[in-house]
């Protein structure tokens, strides 16, 4: 293992805003966000977050809100922890996690908003239940995410997008807020303060058009 990344698994584990393996809080933090943020603000948690961009600059734009970027590379959310302890962004966390296990850290109805950005697409049909969009992984957030909560997604496969807006179609506890295969030409762009990931400007310089779903899972779906 090279120096550097010797440094940066040092650098995680005296750092406040990584909740990861080793540190008590790891195991209690489940229904505990607000006291490790210090206040009632609501809860943002960002999926594959990998080096934080999206976490960190949302962190910067939405001060009344807490952000948590999930991932389970180490060295990944380094970059994004150290920024954000850089710039005293006192509402941005990350958590080292699997998130096939997102509900041994989060407590029912905890989740205020939640974004899955450009997951891996699995587009084996073996891997389909390893799609983050896939349905366990929609019961899973259903879950997490409270009443009044959405979800958002956006990726530049259009294999998954098209499965993902397949599967809400079929669902009687979906309500699709808001769609389009063109983000940058949609009128909510500007929603997203012009913060792109490592992933989506990579995929839009190639001149990928990334697609986006914002989206709520009622859980009556008499409603």
């Amino acid at each position: 293992m090279g120096r550097k990344k010797l440094q940066r698994f040092e650098d995680n584990a005296i750092n406040r805003n990584v909740i990861q393996p080793g540190k008590s809080i790891y195991e209690t933090i489940k229904g505990q966000w607000a006291s490790f943020f210090q206040n009632n603000s609501p809860l943002v948690v960002e999926l594959a977050c990998g080096r934080g961009e999206f976490t960190v600059g949302m962190g910067r734009e939405r001060p009344d809100h807490n952000f948590v970027g999930v991932d389970i590379k180490g060295s990944r959310i380094w970059k994004g922890s150290t920024t954000a302890i850089n710039e005293a962004l006192e509402n941005v966390a990350f958590l080292r996690a699997q998130i096939e296990q997102l509900e041994l850290f989060f407590e029912e109805g905890e989740i205020s908003e939640l974004w899955v950005t450009f997951p891996d697409p699995r587009p084996k049909d073996r891997d389909e239940k390893r799609r983050l969009t896939s349905p366990r992984f929609l019961e899973m957030f259903k879950k997490l995410v409270k009443e009044e909560g959405s979800i958002h997604f956006k990726t530049d496969n259009t294999g998954l997008f098209e499965y993902t807006v397949g599967l809400l179609e079929k669902r009687d506890d979906a309500e699709v807020l808001k769609i389009t295969r063109d983000f940058y030409t949609s009128p909510w762009k500007e929603l997203h303060y012009g913060i792109k990931t490592r992933y989506e400007q990579i995929f839009s310089e190639k001149g990928e058009k990334i697609k986006y779903l914002h989206f709520k899972l009622h859980s009556d779906t008499g409603e």
